[in-house]
Formats: structure tokens, C-alpha cells, sequence
């Protein structure tokens, strides 16, 4: 059985989430210690717990330690049972965290699966629906799967009740990836969604984004939810490539005005801009995973984050793999993965 150190690098549920992930494609077995030990609150909290139960279930798998608050887990995963699932956070827990933690193992299962996830669909510190549909799952098609997300409820923090759909028709094998370059800008949008709040706030953040970066009235939209589970705010930029499409991502929060929200989005997107390479930051560290079970791939990147490089050191645990991190120029980064045989 592995065993993973719960607080090893950044320390965070990335480690487990990775560990599960894999667990349930490899059919390795695992024990986790110290359990999210670099937060100020240790341990699993609720849509870590999500994230187990739903591993467990399309997992078929044998589990120890799940419960709130435990700092320790053993799980040993049984045959992958694809098919139609439904998973609750029950609070504004992110469901793209939990998506996250299954996707893998059910990209190349037997059968074709269909998830419905409620919780928090734009969460601050989680990749939010429109990074997944967007910028992700695009490059996951590329790699064989067909894979398609809707949003049929947007969720904000603390409410919660947001829902969102994904369909997975699997693939024999995923096929490797690589994004050496970005190739030219084709495509720009800001959308700020308001629930819950005055269109105004909206309005004041796409204004931001259209002084800040000159962009023109057509990239610029502002979306209101209808009879929203809670209020709830954020701002996105879309910026799609020959290559790849990143976005980038402004939280509202109260206090905190609508032009430090776009502000925020908007350095973001400079530094990637300005970088030239076509993968972010946050993207980066999504795509290693299905890298590795691809047998391979390659990506230009900015510097890689704590999160990126002890989600490698985990992949290393399961996985026979040669990983080459490489600064090539001040703000540019290569990684490629190889598995061995």
C-alpha cells in the first residue's frame, strides 16, 4: 500500500484529491497521513469528504477514516463503475474539486457516465465552471474523450446550490498532448455574473476591465441569475488561442470594490499575456494528471506554483514517470512528462 504525506508541500486537499484520482485508474491502494496539515484547518472538511465518498462509489472501494475532520485515510479502490452518479457537497463545497477527484478514472472507463454535482460552482481558491468548461476540457477532448459540462445552476459562497451536468463518453487510451506555443489571440471576453446584487456592480467591472485593457464593447458582458440560491459575484476573462483558452477569474466579496475585483482578473491575464506562454498558472497544474495517464505530453507554462510541483511529487508515488521542469526564459517554464515502461 502507498503511503502519502498529507503535508508534504503546499499541504493541501490537492494532495488527496490527486491520490484518490489516481488510486482509482492505477487500482493502487493508499494511505494518506496528515491530512490537509498545511491548512489553518486540518483534516477533511466537507467537500474533501464529497470528494472521498464520490471516489468510493464509482470506485467500488473499501474505505477507512472517512469522516469529518479525520487527518487519516485508507482507501483501496475496486473495478471503476461507470454509469449515472449523483454527488452533494451540501454546502457552497466546490464541485469542481470533486468532479476533479473522478474525471480521471472515468475517461477511459468501460461505458459512458453522466454526473449531476450540486454545491458551489464559483468558489474563491477552486477552479470555477467556466476555467473547467473553458480552458480544460477543450484540451481533455483533444486527448480522445468526449467530455462536455453544463452549468445549470450557479452556486456562490457561503449559499451554495449550484448544479452542474457532465457528460463522459470514455476513450480506449488518452492520447498524448503538447502545447508548445499559444499562437495568436482570437478570442476576448469579460463576463461578470451577479446574483443576487445590483446589475451596477456588474456594469462597474467590465467597465474596469474595458479601461484597463482597451478591450471593445462586444468582449464585454454582463449576466444577471435568475432566482439565485444566494448572492454571489465574479468576473471572468476568456482569452482563446490558436492553442488554448485560459481564463482568468475576480471573486466579489463584500467590501471589496467592483474595480479591485476586476483589477485582480485583469494583472492576471497581463502576466500570462506578457509572458507568451500558453498555459497559466492554474491550468498547469490541471494538466498533469491526465498528462501522466496519457503516457506523456509537454507545455510551455509562467513559473510553476507550490501546487503544481507537489502534485508532481505525488504523481511520482503511483506512477513510473521522468519529469524535466526547465526555466527557459524569466518568465517561461517547461515541463514534460514521460512514463516509463
Amino acid at each position: 500500500m502507498i503511503t502519502i504525506d498529507g503535508s508534504a508541500g503546499e499541504g493541501g486537499g490537492q494532495i488527496l484529491r490527486t491520490s484518490l484520482a489516481l488510486s482509482l485508474v492505477t487500482g493502487a491502494p493508499f494511505r494518506i497521513e496528515k491530512v490537509r496539515a498545511g491548512r489553518e484547518k486540518p483534516g477533511l472538511l466537507r467537500q474533501h469528504l464529497t470528494a472521498v465518498n464520490a471516489a468510493a462509489q464509482i470506485g467500488q472501494a473499501k474505505v477507512e477514516g472517512a469522516a469529518l475532520k479525520s487527518c487519516e485515510l485508507s482507501f483501496e479502490p475496486g473495478k471503476v463503475l461507470p454509469g449515472e452518479h449523483r454527488f452533494a457537497v451540501g454546502t457552497a463545497g466546490s464541485t469542481t474539486l470533486v468532479l476533479q477527484t473522478v474525471l480521471p478514472a472515468l475517461l477511459t472507463a468501460s461505458a459512458t457516465s453522466t454526473l449531476f454535482l450540486e454545491g458551489g460552482t464559483h468558489n474563491p481558491f477552486a477552479p470555477p465552471f467556466d476555467f473547467f468548461e473553458k480552458a480544460f476540457l477543450p484540451l481533455i477532448r483533444r486527448m480522445g474523450p468526449g467530455v462536455h459540462a453544463f452549468l445549470e445552476q450557479p452556486g456562490f459562497y457561503p449559499a451554495g446550490g449550484g448544479r452542474i451536468r457532465v457528460l463522459v463518453e470514455p476513450c480506449a487510451a488518452l492520447s498524448r498532448l503538447d502545447l508548445p506555443h499559444r499562437g495568436e489571440v482570437r478570442r476576448r471576453l469579460a463576463r461578470a455574473l451577479v446574483a443576487g446584487l445590483p446589475r451596477n456592480i456588474g456594469d462597474r467591472e467590465v467597465k474596469a476591465v474595458r479601461d484597463l485593457l482597451g478591450w471593445e464593447r462586444g468582449s464585454l458582458r454582463v449576466e444577471e441569475v435568475p432566482n439565485p440560491a444566494g448572492p454571489g459575484n465574479v468576473l471572468t476573462l476568456e482569452i482563446g488561442s490558436e492553442q488554448v483558452t485560459e481564463v482568468f477569474t475576480g471573486f466579489g466579496q463584500r467590501g471589496v470594490r467592483a474595480e479591485a475585483v476586476a483589477s485582480e482578473a485583469v494583472d492576471e491575464a497581463r502576466r500570462y499575456l506578457a509572458s507568451g506562454a500558453p498555459v497559466g498558472v492554474h491550468l498547469a497544474d490541471q494538466l498533469l494528471l491526465p498528462l501522466a495517464l496519457a503516457g506523456g505530453g509537454s507545455f510551455r507554462t509562467v513559473a510553476p506554483s507550490r501546487h503544481t510541483t507537489t502534485n508532481l511529487e505525488v504523481l511520482k508515488q503511483f506512477l513510473e514517470l521522468a519529469v524535466r521542469v526547465e526555466k527557459e526564459d524569466r518568465d517561461v517554464w517547461f515541463i514534460e512528462i514521460v512514463r516509463r515502461t
